[in-house]
């Protein structure tokens, strides 16, 4: 036996004991990390080829391996932008420097320019719901941008649809031409009248007066004003015509519209967008003026109450004015041996060879876990083990210095012979 093997096999020894304290010393370091993946050490021997007269000692190799895909403890939070995984996946990710990694640590905040950040300073990426759906690249980061709440804090839309139902009474009076709102004299009449309120371009309330009124057999004028142009008494004359008009006309035989009457009006909101009012329901019958709907898109200028995020990653914003509005879609990212990934500062990977490409999807679809919000996922390290493996890694490294310690000793006799 060589003992100069003696004491290299016996270095080697003491080094990868020393890189599993080490690894140790990492693990209780992050026990409290948010997302934090324990790691451990893993030992395979190394032999050198031998003849029949003498042996040399081989030496044992340590490789580290991080156990990426074991599921930590999910810890309730009190915020809604909190998030844990339940599953497979991770978040993605963009670095400050603009790489985009992967991570489980879930402890997001919003930052000063309102951009969703955790605990390591990494930005959150999701796609955008606002104001078409982007559309997912499965193998690739493209199209996703920062989940940023800032630039949603105060909303206003202004209205560009709606729709009208109602009946009208077939037993209603013809009003004279010269008398039709349409005319805006002060002798104007109508058959009913409704008021219904939109938005502008800025959320501002636009009050709009609609009047309906029969000229004919089965005839119907629409007249839209706008009112903040009425008069003194709140009705006619306006000090100007009216935004839009229409005729309807009915089908006597069921009182439902005729198949070449318009079924819509077109009103330009002062101060907004066009608002075309669907009228396609509305009837003719004996009976009164009766509103079955009224319904008109667009919100005042109002600010965000509550972020929510589903399970599936769809992020809401709940506005004081009850409005709720799906504004982005958090995707996982995953790899098939996530164990393999490389880690990098900050709790977050990258895809190796070893671990395969990362693919994209969303959560609760092929095979990828759930959004958990208001949770965040513990640390996966346990104390009691680590301790266990400290104690067990100190004894072995203690031994392997021994034997080092006797082929010193067996070496300085064996140079000593000579005296």
């Amino acid at each position: 036996m060589s003992l100069y093997g003696v004491m290299r096999t016996s270095t080697s020894g003491m080094n990868a004991q020393a890189s599993r304290i080490s690894v140790v010393a990492e693990n209780v370091a992050n026990s409290n990390t948010t997302g934090y993946k324990a790691s451990r050490m893993e030992f395979s021997s190394l032999f050198i080829e031998n003849n029949i007269s003498s042996y040399n000692s081989g030496s044992v190799d340590g490789n580290v391996r991080n156990l990426n895909s074991v599921q930590g403890t999910l810890a309730p939070t009190n915020s809604t932008t909190d998030l844990a995984l339940k599953g497979e996946g991770f978040f993605v990710v963009q670095s400050p420097s603009g790489q985009n990694v992967l991570t489980r640590a879930g402890n997001f905040v919003s930052n000063g320019d309102g951009d969703l950040i955790n605990a390591a300073g990494f930005t959150l990426l999701g796609y955008p719901l606002v104001p078409t759906p982007a559309t997912i690249v499965v193998n690739g980061f493209n199209g996703l941008v920062p989940v940023n709440l800032g630039e949603l804090s105060l909303s206003a839309t202004p209205s560009t649809s709606g729709v009208f139902q109602a009946n009208l009474p077939s037993e209603a009076v013809a009003v004279a031409a010269a008398d039709l709102p349409s005319a805006n004299a002060a002798t104007a009449t109508f058959s009913a009248k409704s008021s219904i309120v939109a938005y502008g371009n800025l959320g501002e309330q636009m009050l709009l007066d609609v009047y309906f009124s029969k000229t004919g057999p089965s005839t119907w004028e629409v007249a839209a004003f706008d009112r903040n142009n009425a008069g003194p008494t709140g009705g006619f004359p306006y000090s100007a015509g009216p935004l839009s008009t229409t005729t309807l006309s009915f089908d006597p035989s069921n009182g439902q519209l005729a198949g070449a009457s318009p079924t819509n009006i077109t009103i330009p909101v002062p101060s907004g967008a066009n608002l075309t009012l669907d009228f396609s329901a509305m009837s003719q019958l004996a009976g009164p003026y009766t509103v079955q709907a009224a319904q008109v898109n667009g919100n005042g200028a109002s600010y965000v109450d509550l972020v929510e995020i589903s399970n599936d990653g769809t992020v809401y914003i709940a506005y004081e004015d009850g409005r709720r509005e799906a504004v982005f879609r958090i995707p996982l990212a995953n790899v098939e041996s996530p164990d393999n990934l490389d880690s990098l500062t900050g709790n977050v990977f990258t895809a190796t060879s070893e671990s395969g490409p990362i693919q994209v999807g969303f959560a609760g679809e092929g095979g990828l876990g759930e959004i958990k919000s208001g949770a965040l996922e513990q640390s996966t390290v346990d104390l009691a083990s680590e301790f266990t493996d400290m104690i067990d890694a100190q004894r072995s490294y203690t031994a392997n210095s021994k034997v080092f310690q006797t082929g010193a000793e067996l070496m300085d006799v064996l140079v000593n012979l000579k005296r």
